[in-house]
């Protein structure tokens, strides 16, 4: 995951994650959002902002609803699609990386348990755990058949509970590490 330090501040919450596969199929408003993830509007209106002031969601378009307007929201799920185009790549020098990272990665762990609890015990899943020692060109294989993968399912992903469809987790953490002699 190359993403900026706000970026992965704005990802270290397992809600504003739920928000963003949401928004990754089509485009909703705070209240819509609030109403299927089961909270407050308040309180998706907060992780909503948070997710724009850090880029990872767009305002789509606006409505009028009861003589007011709210916005409609989106995740460009690929970088190149947000405004501004590829996020720069992380400073590994600064510190508050690391601790970003580190949170947004505690988000996930928390959130797949949230979705591991969710599995469709009738339906054949795929669990993999690996730390492996491979070439650098097979390790970039296996990376870009992952994205591959991953383009595909953000790709077709429909609005919620749309007729045909059915929910899926995908969790993906793939990267080299350095050589730890202990």
């Amino acid at each position: 995951m190359s993403e900026s330090v706000p970026s992965l501040r704005a990802l270290a919450h397992p809600l504003r994650l739920r928000i963003l596969s949401l928004l990754t199929g089509t485009e909703m408003s705070a209240a819509e959002v609030a109403r299927e993830l089961e909270v407050t509007h308040a309180n998706a209106s907060y992780h909503l902002r948070l997710l724009l002031d850090a880029g990872e969601i767009v305002v789509a378009g606006e409505e009028k609803i009861r003589g007011g307007v709210a916005k409609r929201y989106r995740h460009p799920w690929r970088a190149a699609d947000r405004p501004g185009g590829e996020p720069p790549p992380p400073d590994h020098t600064d510190p508050a990386t690391g601790e970003a990272t580190e949170l947004a990665v505690a988000a996930l762990a928390e959130e797949l348990r949230r979705r591991h609890r969710l599995r469709r015990p009738d339906v054949g899943g795929a669990l993999t755990d690996a730390e492996l020692w491979v070439t650098p060109e097979v390790f970039v294989e296996v990376r870009d058949l992952l994205m591959q993968a991953t383009s595909l399912l953000h790709d077709q992903a429909q609005p919620p509970r749309s007729p045909g469809t059915e929910p899926v987790s995908l969790t993906i953490a793939s990267f080299p590490m350095r050589h730890d002699p202990s």
